[in-house]
This record gives C-alpha cells, structure tokens and sequence, in this order.
C-alpha cells in the first residue's frame, strides 16, 4: 500500500465515523441528569426535555453508579457498554447514550435522521504532505503525573500522563503530552499557530502510533474534535505543552460554517 492510498482510507474511515449513526453529526440533545428515575421526551410535562423524538420517549432509571435502564413501553432495557464510548441504548430512531464527565452524568441523544448528518459537504483537508508524518521519541515518565486539562465548557478534568512524545522541527523541539486514549493508542490535544483562522480555534486531535521506543505523529491524520460539530460534545482543551508555536498545515481544515 502506498502512502497516499493509506492516507486516502485513513479519510474515508473518518467521514464514515462523522456520519455514521453513531457520529457526532447527528447529536441533538446533551442533558445534565442525577441519578433517579425520570420521564424523557419532547412535551415539556416531562422531567428530561429533548428535542428529538416524540413527546412522550420513557423513563430513564440512573443508579447512583451509573448504571442505567430505559423503558420505552416494552420494560426496561440496559444500556449496553460499548468501547470507547459510553454506555447507550437504540429506542426507535434515537441512540441514547449515558455519558459522564467529572462525577456528572448527562443524557445525550442522537437523531439518525437529523438533517445536519444528511446535508453534511464532507471534510476540508491540507494538500497530503509526507514531510509531516514525524518519528518522535516516546519516552516514559519517571513518575506518572497528574495533570488538570481545561475542557470547552470551563470545567476541568484530570488526567494521568505517563509518557511525552519528543520531536524536533526545523531545529525546534517540541514535547507533546499524550491527554488521552483512543482505542489503546496514545491522543493528543495540539493547537498550532493555524487555529482560528484556517484550522478549528479550540484544537486538534492526533493519535499515535507505537513503534517500540518510538512514536509516529502523522499530522496529515490531525483531525478536528467533536466540539468542531456540535455543541453538544465536552473537549479537551491543549495543555500548554501541547501549543506548538508553528503552523502545522496538515490534516484537517476548520469546517465549514465556522469563523
């Protein structure tokens, strides 16, 4: 396979996701809920307001440890666990979802027939450059440590750092912190001096690849968080390690519609 057939799958794998019923193209409501049994629907009697959906959906039943059930006429049914996501469950046309950030739970519902996935003009990207694809040092931590990242809504979440990806541009070096996981490969929160005007301002997403003591940064693969489509989403803002003072034009462009 060459690299730009790679590159070319890599983007054809993201529009699917973007647009699969389970994309976040499609995300319609994102309720803060407390443990309890509630009724949820679109009619205003109901204690879980959406605007998906009929006006009378269920009830959902939340365990103080998350664990929930909702029953939409035909008994109450389990949120399945899925990897990399939260726990959810279909109910007609909508995927609810259980989701938590910080001790917080909230309802978040998606409409398969939501116009915004249907009219949705695809993605903006960088011409492919090879040189962008970076072999850096992965480099284990001599201690974990606990780092607090800002999220988009002005809460703060915690996460533990065991390792740093270290490369050098154009006689720079640039350390990057791995925030998160995606599918057991390290994620990276960037921003660089593109955002704003030509890339998503708040930030990018970058996985990596692991190769032994090494780690391949491929910034043609740089995409753009869920928050670049919905309101509805929570992300990550970058640590301040993680704001590169060059511009990286790779990857994916800001979408359309956003200043």
């Amino acid at each position: 396979m060459t690299y730009q057939t790679e590159i070319e799958d890599w983007r054809a794998d993201r529009l699917a996701a973007l647009t699969a019923e389970d994309g976040w193209l499609n995300l319609t409501d994102r309720i803060e809920v407390a443990p309890g049994r509630m009724t949820v629907g679109r009619a205003p009697d109901n204690d879980v307001v959406i605007s998906a959906g009929p006006d009378h959906l269920g009830v959902l039943d939340l365990a103080p440890d998350g664990t929930a059930t909702f029953d939409a006429g035909a008994g109450p049914q389990p949120f399945q666990p899925v990897p990399d996501n939260p726990p959810r469950l279909k109910v007609g046309d909508l995927l609810l979802e259980r989701s938590q950030v910080e001790g917080i739970y909230a309802l978040r519902v998606r409409d398969a027939a939501a116009p915004a996935r249907q009219n949705f003009p695809g993605i903006d990207y960088y011409p492919l450059d090879p040189a962008w694809r970076t072999l850096a040092d992965w480099i284990l931590l001599p201690q974990p440590q606990d780092l607090d990242i800002d999220l988009v809504t002005g809460a703060r979440d915690r996460v533990r750092i065991t390792h740093e990806a270290r490369f050098t541009h154009d006689g720079q070096q640039v350390t990057l912190l791995p925030t998160h996981e995606k599918s057991g490969k390290p994620m990276f929160v960037i921003r660089d001096r593109t955002a704003g005007a030509e890339t998503y301002g708040a930030a990018r997403f970058l996985i990596g690849e692991v190769e032994g003591d090494k780690l391949v940064l491929d910034f043609n693969k740089a995409f753009n968080p869920p928050c670049a489509y919905t309101d509805f989403a929570v992300c990550p803002l970058p640590p301040r390690q993680n704001i590169i003072p060059f511009a990286i034009r790779a990857g994916e462009k800001k979408p359309a519609g956003h200043d």
